[in-house]
């Protein structure tokens, strides 16, 4: 639908999801077929991380990574990664809430799908799926932000 003449473009900021797909996905199982002949109760570690780059002006990806370790004893049962991504249009926010948006937002509105991948890439590989826990992303940000405030003091200089 086009514009009417004369009119203008909305104003003020603007925050669009444009994409959401997964960058890359992986499992391994070491020690099949061997492992699924054995009653185990593997213990679970989960490692996440985020990576935020710009695309283009207004444009930023967001890759959200998830890797789930299952081990018995010393032995991996499955190793399974995921890097969900999504494409965001963000602009017209001051830089403290675009870290935040980024920081909360962004991560947000991805873990549910990555969440989805890492259960139905364990489910394919013949294991139960994991339900993984909801993320306070916020808590993690602002945890994060607090100990970058204790490493790095603040050092006013004067003009």
């Amino acid at each position: 639908m086009a514009a009417a003449p004369g009119a203008q473009a909305p104003q003020g900021p603007v925050l669009t999801i444009e994409k959401i797909y997964v960058k890359d996905a992986s499992i391994e199982i070491p020690n099949a077929p061997q492992i699924f002949m054995e009653a185990i109760q593997p213990q679970i570690d989960l490692q996440m991380n985020s990576a935020t780059q710009q695309v283009s002006p207004g444009l930023y990806e967001l890759v959200l990574t998830i890797t789930v370790t299952a081990k018995a004893g010393e032995r991996t049962v499955f190793l399974v990664e995921a890097a969900q991504a999504g494409i965001f249009q963000i602009s017209g926010y001051p830089e403290p809430a675009m870290q935040e948006i980024m920081g909360v937002h962004c991560p947000t509105v991805i873990f549910p799908y990555a969440r989805e991948t890492i259960a139905n890439l364990i489910n394919r590989a013949g294991f139960p799926p994991i339900n993984l826990a909801p993320i306070s992303f916020q808590a993690l940000y602002e945890q994060q932000r607090a100990q970058q405030a204790q490493a790095s003091p603040i050092i006013q200089v004067a003009h």
